[in-house]
């Protein structure tokens, strides 16, 4: 697709959508459009048609911001000097009495 062309059909969005009460919203695909109503029209005509849809939800991709593959080793990895983040530092598992109780 050209870039010309790709201007003419406005910004890309992300559109993610919801398909009962309490769950989440999932990455349903990318759509274009000039403005965020238009947005919402589009997503719903092109993935809200096929299923029983409760939300929808559009970003402007160029909205997002992500981290890269770079960011994993310092970004991701736990801090070792704080082992209460570790899940090892807690004695109990959701299997135990203590939880059940609580």
């Amino acid at each position: 697709m050209s870039t010309e062309l790709e201007k003419d059909q406005g910004d890309l969005w992300e559109v993610f959508l919801q398909e009962e009460d309490n769950a989440p919203h999932t990455h349903a695909g990318s759509i274009r459009a000039m403005d965020a109503e238009m947005a919402i029209q589009n997503a719903r005509d092109v993935f809200a048609r096929r299923g029983k849809i409760r939300n929808l939800w559009v970003v402007k991709s160029a909205s997002i911001h992500a981290t890269t593959p770079e960011d994993v080793p310092s970004f991701f990895e736990p801090a070792g000097d704080k082992v209460y983040r570790h899940p090892h530092f807690y004695k109990y598992t959701l299997d135990d009495e203590l939880w059940k109780k609580s």
